[in-house]
């Protein structure tokens, strides 16, 4: 098995300032279908997950529970690590940004290649910070003011922190965007980099002041400042393969990563910055970036003060892992936003599983039996040749649509 073809593949790490809902759910379970098909075609495979635990939102409302931040961090990090098994996941690791033993010396080691390779440089600065996203955002991003994915109008920040140079990467962006280097699906989110990318990229803030935010990795030889959130975020890639590490032998046999499974929020972070912050430490770029819409419940997004938060958790609990899997997968579109509601639920479950798919099987059992008198034989024997030209076509399509 010298010779098996390595495949590499990572959902994003989710933000822990709150429980899991579907939206991740689903993004975790489209990574599982590629991953398990991929040990189908016996490549070895790695498939990692995890948890984004740093940034002011979070210390913030663990202290509105009333909870010291890493024990809230431990309590909502563990309810994301049981999506595992609530939902049949095949992940071989879990990654969390607190870790200061497998994620912290890489973050630091990589902070300090791009600063003494010029990449860092610290600068007085002053703009829009949206403490939803855990990041700047310029005006033009502005509905009426208010950041639109958080609908509240952003702080105004004044600080001297470091700035990532990433309008020194606007040329090299434009070509690999282009040219496919690193393949954008579906190609809409590709067109959508490629027209930011002409409007001008700006370097960005990649750290804030510690005495603004202490919840974090520190800046490596200045106590002044606390790494950004997202910055450190997307490290996690790469430090859960050890890399920069004595223990990097993973590093060396997996990266570059053959598919980032992301949110369609997070595109820029993972199509400009990350390939940016890859090209000045001088390492492969990942291959495909794979970009979900998001779930709507009955029409709206969900939302806390809505109500409609729906828990993977409690789905499962009531109609079982097979069920929320198949309706996630076959009801949602794998690339624009979907809609859930019980009753979808219900109908696919009658329609597909119930009456479909399941009185098939009930039909090819009730049969197998009464022909084998219950026993069962596995033969590549084909009685019938069209029998045989019609599933090697069906496999054909199948593996032609998973591609």
């Amino acid at each position: 098995m010298a010779n098996q073809e390595k495949f590499y593949l990572t959902t994003s790490i989710a933000y822990t300032n709150s429980a899991p809902h579907i939206g991740f759910a689903l993004e975790l379970i489209q990574a599982d279908v590629i991953a398990r098909y991929n040990r189908l075609l016996s490549k070895d495979v790695w498939f990692l997950t995890g948890t984004d635990e740093h940034g002011s939102k979070i210390e913030r409302k663990a202290k509105e529970e009333g909870k010291n931040t890493i024990e809230f961090c431990d309590e909502i990090s563990s309810q994301f690590k049981a999506l595992k098994e609530a939902l049949n996941l095949s992940t071989d690791d879990f990654i969390r940004t607190t870790d200061q033993k497998r994620h912290w010396p890489t973050v630091q080691a990589i902070w300090k290649i791009l600063q003494e390779s010029g990449k860092i440089e610290k600068k007085a600065y002053q703009g829009l910070y949206c403490v939803g996203c855990e990041a700047f955002i310029t005006a033009k991003d502005l509905v009426e003011g208010k950041c639109p994915l958080h609908n509240k109008e952003p702080e105004t920040v004044e600080e001297e922190n470091y700035f990532f140079k990433l309008s020194e990467y606007q040329e090299p962006l434009k070509k690999i965007l282009e040219n496919n280097e690193i393949k954008i699906i579906p190609e809409s989110r590709r067109n959508e980099m490629l027209n930011f990318i002409k409007e001008g990229l700006e370097d960005v803030s990649c750290s804030r002041d510690s005495k603004v935010l202490s919840w974090g990795v520190p800046v490596p030889d200045d106590e002044s400042q606390t790494i950004y959130v997202w910055f450190e975020a997307l490290i996690n890639y790469v430090s859960a393969l050890g890399y920069l590490t004595a223990d990097d032998e993973k590093f060396k046999k997996y990266w570059p990563a053959n598919f980032h499974f992301i949110g369609k929020d997070i595109t820029r972070f993972h199509t400009l910055l990350w390939p940016a912050m890859l090209l000045g430490l001088g390492i492969e770029l990942p291959k495909n970036v794979f970009v979900h819409g998001y779930i709507t419940v009955g029409g709206k997004k969900m939302s806390k003060s809505l109500g409609n938060v729906v828990d993977p958790f409690e789905l499962v609990q009531k109609y079982g892992t097979d069920l929320v899997r198949y309706f996630l997968l076959r009801e949602i579109s794998p690339t624009e936003d979907g809609d859930f509601t019980y009753e979808k639920l219900t109908e696919r479950y009658n329609a597909d599983l119930a009456n479909g798919i399941g009185n098939l099987l009930a039909r090819v059992v009730t049969l197998a039996n009464k022909i084998f008198n219950s026993k069962f034989l596995i033969s590549n024997q084909f009685l019938n040749p069209n029998f045989k030209t019609k599933t090697e076509n069906i496999k054909k399509e199948y593996s032609k649509f998973l591609d």
